[in-house]
């Protein structure tokens, strides 16, 4: 069984930044892609960034480019998500995600992910 939990959300003003992780447990963390996602009120689910198995592929939405920041530690089974110039319309519930698919490529898709986090709310006000 795979648990995702992920952590550092909070509240921040408009400019500010915050630190999104991770932690995966259940099967080896190495192995496959990791992505984020988050969802607004009202909304549907959003592809954010994703990040291969080795780290060294990246994707991300146009939204965030240039200002968000997706890595990963498999040492520490954790992935990352550096979020900076935060903007009111980045506010919504962050949620990480693995996908097992095999070569552990990253991607925005977002049905073909496997197992979910519980997610975490990041607010920014103006």
């Amino acid at each position: 069984q795979v648990q995702l939990v992920e952590s550092g959300g909070g509240l921040v003003q408009a400019g500010g930044s915050l630190r999104l992780s991770c932690a995966a447990s259940g099967r080896t963390f190495s192995n496959y892609a990791m992505g984020w996602f988050r969802q607004a009120p009202g909304k549907e689910r959003e592809f954010v960034a994703a990040i291969s198995w080795n780290g060294r592929s990246t994707v991300y939405a146009d939204s965030v480019k240039g200002r968000f920041t997706i890595s990963r530690d498999n040492a520490k089974n954790t992935v990352y998500l550096q979020m900076n110039d935060l903007k009111p319309e980045d506010t919504a519930v962050y949620y990480c995600a693995a996908d097992f698919s095999p070569g552990g490529r990253a991607h925005s898709a977002r049905g073909d992910y496997d197992y979910w986090g519980q997610g975490t709310q990041v607010t920014v006000s103006s």
